[in-house]
């Protein structure tokens, strides 16, 4: 489908992948009027072409200018990029099970998308997320800062909800994060976690927290049971991290970055707060973690450093 030229230069958004993540971060970038342009880009032209048309359809009720097909090149000019291509992960495998399939495809992504307007943001989607994006930070030639993962920002939404439906309160008065690994090795910091200004621990009892944490860790597996496939929820976070560049908000929210020397992590992305802005994720927010909890988090990377080189 050609481009249809709109009256507004405004933003533009490449949706990497357009199976059932990408579209639904599509679907919701549309309603949420996030973009003029939404340019949507798969491996499989007769996918895009449908996925356009579906959407192009609803644009009437939108503040959306323009929804288009086009190939990897025109992910060079436009302000963010959402990567969410990749083999789908399957009912009883793991996130970690992916990884070798799709750095492979990530770097060919990578090789054909090109070179990059100078102030564009990556944000990977694809599992296993933590890994891929360290592989885009060390592959895509752009500061670092400007690619991220959406990491544990997911994980921390269904921590919230669960706590809020435990304790009959909204989840806007729920704070806390999951950190760590997008997958098994994640960990709640309770240390963190409050309602309210209220510590956890003060309305929460340990069995409790013990059983939100499982309940929080083992969200997609029972999703993917039920309904093969998890993209609401992700789509509806994507479109909060898109959001928080693309107004420079300054948002702290767990994503997939590589610490530093805040937590003491320099070869690995994953889960950590940072604060979200027009130059994507500008800097890790250190939260007093307790001596048991850093410890999780740095193993977490161990784990996921090891995976790395397995698959290499």
């Amino acid at each position: 489908m050609k481009k249809v030229i709109t009256n507004n230069r405004e933003v533009k958004i490449a949706v990497v992948g357009t199976g059932m993540v990408g579209a639904s971060f599509a679907y919701a970038s549309m309603i949420k009027g996030l973009a003029a342009e939404i340019i949507l880009v798969d491996a499989s032209e007769e996918r895009e072409a449908g996925e356009v048309m579906d959407l192009s359809h609803g644009l009437i009720g939108t503040k959306t200018g323009n929804v288009w097909g086009g190939d990897f090149k025109d992910c060079c000019d436009v302000d963010v990029i959402v990567i969410t291509a990749g083999a789908a992960q399957k009912p009883g495998e793991t996130r970690l099970d992916l990884v070798s399939k799709n750095i492979k495809i990530l770097k060919d992504i990578i090789k054909k998308m090109g070179k990059l307007r100078s102030d564009t943001v990556v944000i990977l989607v694809s599992n296993p997320v933590d890994i891929l994006t360290y592989v885009a930070k060390k592959n895509i030639k752009l500061p670092e800062n400007q690619i991220f993962g959406s990491g544990t920002s997911l994980d921390t939404s269904r921590l919230r909800y669960n706590i809020s439906q435990m304790l009959g309160v909204n989840l806007h008065n729920v704070h806390g994060y999951v950190m760590g690994e997008h997958g098994d090795s994640e960990f709640v910091a309770w240390s963190t976690a409050n309602v309210s200004s209220t510590p956890i621990n003060k309305v929460l009892m340990k069995k409790q927290m013990k059983d939100i944490e499982k309940k929080t860790r083992r969200a997609a597996y029972e999703i993917i049971q039920r309904k093969r496939a998890t993209y609401y929820g992700i789509g509806i976070v994507l479109t909060e991290l898109v959001e928080a560049v693309l107004m420079d908000k300054k948002k702290v929210v767990p994503i997939s970055t590589i610490p530093g020397s805040v937590y003491g992590i320099k070869d690995m992305s994953l889960g950590v707060p940072c604060i979200i802005g027009r130059g994507g994720a500008e800097r890790v927010w250190k939260v007093l973690l307790s001596k048991s909890e850093l410890a999780k988090l740095k193993k977490s990377a161990q784990l996921l450093k090891k995976t790395l080189r397995e698959a290499k």
